[in-house]
């Protein structure tokens, strides 16, 4: 179904005007979201008038599945059986990145949004006989037993390892049918639920098995104890590890496919008293927002982030905790000023995406490859940019000082809790105050916070009462919440964004720095000219309607 073939429909309609079909084209090609969607978003059509579009354009694509023929199975595994069965649907045919589906609603945005992300495929929809849909499903899927079958199989077949460790057992048990279905259907799962990691735990009497969705770990149905060795070694496996050793942490690497998408999975091990521990870190590149706009910088912040970036030399530290978004920060600024012109190096503990026209390095300490041995190659490389993944002691941070002070732009990122905390963590490093104040152009302090699900939004009576309670004036705004529902799982939340507060160093702050004030004295000279702090930065989304009380103020603390 292509975008543009429904905008025209609507537009001859007069439901839409061309400028506005213009303005949601261009949105389309910045947030690769659904047509339909965005329509809706921006109010130029009601859902009423969309399915009537909808409806009429697919009218005339309609095939009979019974005596459809030459369906190839290849083809209707790009999309895994779970979105098959749940939205009744199925692949039919294609040539080149043009996926036909059948469905027996065509006018299901939902259902036609999520088959092309996961595929990566432009779609045209063709409506089938539900009845005719269900067969085919059955008739191509007929060899993957559903997860509850699966986790029924495990029951049965698998058996509780002994402490002695016989590798062949394992590598036999890790092949067994139940053990590669079950293993097979987590992924799907996890990139379905748009899960970043998964965590699979042994305990006394069972396994527990969740993933962490917009940030907070969701349980699901976990494999039974007798036949977690296996679920872990079929792990090891797919990530090339020693199955033999359960003493040691490991970690390594798997390169899945789903349907036309490549995801990254990095592996981590950890031995517990009740059996080796997995997390499971998804790396979707899809997913990695490299645009700056979409981040959730506020017009004023992204600018002074943008002017920090195109100077020739300094250093730029974006803060925070682990999972705070950081990287994606910076990788967003790399790709800004990612130009022919420039030489751009990058060490990271690990790379976690890869991005074209920059070279990145992967540090390894059992080699003595750490950031700072790094760092001192980099600047016989040449450089123009220069970014360190962390910094950790007084070596990385003295080198990445002494690079920004030498003609290089120099981005990193630091723990702390705020951007006035980033001084004194570095001072407390032992980077001498005059350098410090010398090399810094900018501080990023950023936190996540969840988004309110568009699909079940309410008005949130409680929070605005919170709001007046903190004296904050919220005339005028839409203080919302969502009540939950299937697209958000019935969490009321759907996505992440992320918040900023932007400290750009002036003079002033220089000379703060040098005279070595304290905290306190240089946080009330930001605040009180102009700098926009964590909480604010939060309130302001939760009286755009973006995210909700409860979540602006568990993600931020006043200092």
């Amino acid at each position: 179904m292509e975008r543009y073939e429904l905008g025209q429909l609507l537009l001859n309609k007069g439901v839409i005007s061309r400028d506005q079909l213009e303005h949601a084209l261009i949105e389309q090609q910045q947030t690769k979201k659904f047509l339909g969607e965005i329509l809706l978003e921006k109010g130029y059509v009601t859902r009423e008038q969309l399915v009537a579009a909808l409806t009429e354009q697919t009218a005339a694509d309609e095939i009979h599945l019974s005596k459809f023929q030459g369906i190839k199975p290849e083809v209707v595994r790009l999309i895994p059986e779970n979105i098959a069965r749940r939205y009744n649907l199925i692949a039919v045919a294609k040539t080149e990145e043009l996926l036909t589906v059948a469905m027996s609603d065509p006018a299901d945005i939902v259902a036609i949004d999520a088959v092309k992300r996961l595929t990566g495929c432009r779609l045209r929809v063709v409506r089938a006989e539900e009845k005719e849909i269900l067969q085919k499903i059955e008739k191509f899927y007929m060899d993957t037993a559903s997860l509850d079958e699966t986790l029924a199989a495990m029951s049965e077949t698998a058996e509780e390892p002994e402490n002695k460790v016989d590798v062949d057992q394992l590598r036999v048990a890790a092949e067994d049918a139940p053990i590669v279905r079950f293993v097979n259907s987590l992924f799907i799962q996890a990139i379905e639920k748009r899960a970043t990691d998964i965590h699979l735990e042994p305990q006394a009497e069972n396994v527990s098995v969740r993933f962490r969705v917009d940030g907070v770990l969701q349980p699901t149905s976990p494999p039974p104890k007798t036949a977690y060795a296996g679920v872990v070694t079929r792990l090891k496996i797919l990530a090339n590890l020693d199955i033999g050793e359960r003493r040691l942490p490991q970690d390594g690497r798997i390169r899945i496919r789903l349907g036309l998408k490549e995801i990254d999975v990095r592996v981590s091990t950890l031995p517990t008293v009740y059996g080796e521990k997995v997390v499971l870190r998804l790396l979707d590149k899809e997913m990695l927002l490299v645009n700056m706009e979409a981040l959730g910088f506020e017009p004023k912040e992204l600018e002074v982030f943008k002017e920090a970036l195109q100077r020739p030399y300094g250093m730029i530290i974006v803060t925070g905790p682990t999972g705070a978004g950081k990287t994606t920060t910076l990788y967003s600024g790399l790709s800004f000023i990612n130009t022919p012109e420039k030489n751009i190096v990058t060490v990271e503990d690990p790379v976690e995406y890869e991005l074209p026209g920059i070279n990145q390095v992967n540090v390894k300490p059992r080699i003595g490859l750490t950031f700072a041995s790094a760092l001192r190659t980099f600047l016989r490389q040449d450089p123009d940019v220069i970014m360190v993944g962390e910094i950790r002691d007084l070596e990385t941070a003295q080198i990445a000082v002494q690079a920004a002070l030498t003609g290089h732009l120099v981005l990193s990122t630091l723990h702390t809790n705020d951007t006035v905390g980033t001084i004194s963590r570095m001072s407390y490093m032992g980077v001498e105050p005059y350098l410090l104040a010398a090399s810094l152009n900018l501080i990023l302090a950023q936190r996540l916070v969840r988004t309110i699900c568009r699909h079940c939004v309410v008005s949130d009576p409680d929070g605005a009462e919170i709001l007046k309670e903190m004296g904050i004036p919220i005339e005028g705004a839409s203080i919302s919440k969502g009540e939950g529902c299937r697209e958000c799982d019935f969490t009321g939340y759907l996505g992440r964004m992320a918040i900023y507060e932007v400290l750009p160093i002036d003079r002033n702050i220089r000379n703060l720095i040098v005279e070595q004030a304290p905290e306190d004295r240089i946080r009330d000279y930001t605040v009180s000219h102009g700098m926009v702090t964590l909480r604010q930065a939060a309130l302001a989304k939760v009286l755009k309607g973006i995210t909700t009380v409860k979540e602006a103020l568990a993600a931020t603390l006043v200092i």
